[in-house]
């Protein structure tokens, strides 16, 4: 199975949005929280709506516009897309959203898109939010250097989220360098 990482185009919105949808179905039921997909589709459905898709739209084109400022990736398996990573940068470098359907995790792509999304923030503190119970994305994002901020948002009054961060690396030369000639 190949799987291709490449630049979101505006063609893409609809799917980009039931990637969304269908990553959350896939992801966030749990009875404990009083999350089912009745729940999801209550408040994430609107997604796949036309003007859910028109956002998406609107997204994508501010990436292809620039740059810098916007990211947008997806996956995409033969003719589907599977999985995306989007950002921006504004007084912060915010992560998300980030999903990959089940049939592409496990197969390094994760990794692979994260690193994508890195190289473009070019070692900014970036700065997401997850979902308290999500703990496969936390640690995921905690092998890329996120902490948990111990910042929590109930979102829509029932979604427990935790904000995380990834500072700027500390560019270890620098340091040892100015040890060096400050005989520390």
């Amino acid at each position: 199975m190949d799987f291709l990482i490449d630049s979101a185009r505006v063609e893409d919105a609809p799917a980009v949005a039931h990637v969304l949808l269908s990553a959350w179905l896939q992801t966030y039921p749990n009875q404990d929280a009083g999350i089912d997909q009745a729940w999801i589709r209550a408040h994430r459905g609107d997604v796949v709506t036309s003007a859910g898709i028109a956002q998406w739209q609107e997204f994508i084109e501010e990436a292809e516009r620039q740059p810098t400022n916007r990211f947008c990736s997806v996956v995409r398996h033969r003719d589907e897309i599977v999985g995306m990573l989007c950002g921006r940068r504004e007084e912060a470098i915010s992560l998300g959203p980030m999903y990959l359907l089940q049939q592409a995790q496990g197969r390094g792509i994760g990794r692979q898109l994260m690193a994508t999304f890195l190289a473009w923030a070019d070692d900014a503190p970036v700065r997401l939010w997850v979902t308290a119970y999500n703990e496969r994305a936390i640690s995921f994002y905690e092998h890329y250097g996120f902490e948990d901020t111990g910042e929590r948002l109930l979102w829509r009054d029932r979604l427990p989220n935790l904000r995380m961060i990834r500072r700027a690396p500390r560019n270890n030369e620098a340091i040892n360098s100015e040890r060096l000639r400050s005989g520390a």
